[in-house]
């Protein structure tokens, strides 16, 4: 499904200083995965998230989308992909504060042109009830815990029913508990949907929530492990 061919990417900071982020990465993700990529911080890991979604171009090398060069197709091209077959997940939950949490879930749909707002609730309602917070639909952040908007975050990112799921340190902000409840709901979503997911952590006890484990250092794949 996805395929990285020797991808570089390095950031110029001036004449003087350049970065190299990620450095000659090739990979290939199947559909159905459930990858986890782990790596100190500074290894590497947020930006090949970036690089796989399209939201940062690579300085050598390609992405491939089911064969398809991703910075071969046109800026609407690449927004659809992302609006319609990527979920995303990230560090922090990222609701916003004067909505509700079905508000934030159904959020997705403002930007379809013909969207069906009756249907939309609903699927928020449903999706609110699978991450555990049916109780929750007219909650505003505020009123609840760091994991409870993080269910409400995965719940958005379901909500346009995506081929792959991307979540950049999903965990890092929660405590241990809070933690194993988060990743025990990513791997429930992927055991009932099939959902390809990559996860970038830094937490390496996670591997096994996995069906696969990269270990990056330097901007490069050091270890994989099935």
């Amino acid at each position: 499904m996805i395929v990285l061919e020797g991808v570089t990417k390095v950031y110029t900071l001036s004449q003087e200083h350049k970065v190299t982020a990620v450095h000659d990465v090739s990979l290939e993700v199947a559909p159905g995965e459930f990858l986890l990529v782990t790596g100190r911080s500074g290894s590497g890991k947020t930006t090949l998230l970036n690089l796989i979604a399209g939201l940062t171009r690579p300085t050598t090398g390609r992405v491939l989308w089911n064969g398809v060069d991703l910075w071969s197709m046109s800026d609407r091209q690449q927004a659809r992909l992302r609006s319609r077959r990527v979920g995303f997940v990230f560090q922090f939950p990222s609701l916003l504060p004067a909505l509700t949490m079905a508000e934030n879930v159904v959020l997705p749909s403002a930007f379809s042109v013909n969207g069906d707002r009756q249907g939309a609730h609903e699927q928020a309602a449903e999706l609110l009830s699978t991450v555990g917070l049916a109780d929750k639909l007219l909650a505003y952040p505020r009123q609840v815990s760091a994991g409870q908007q993080q269910r409400a975050v995965i719940a958005r990112a379901l909500f346009n029913r995506p081929e792959v799921l991307l979540a950049d340190e999903p965990t890092s902000d929660l405590d241990e508990k809070t933690e194993r409840e988060i990743m025990d709901l990513f791997q429930a979503v992927h055991a009932d949907t099939g959902l390809t997911i990559i996860l970038v952590t830094h937490t390496a006890e996670l591997v096994s929530y996995g069906t696969r484990h990269v270990r990056m250092a330097g901007g490069q794949i050091t270890t994989e492990e099935d």
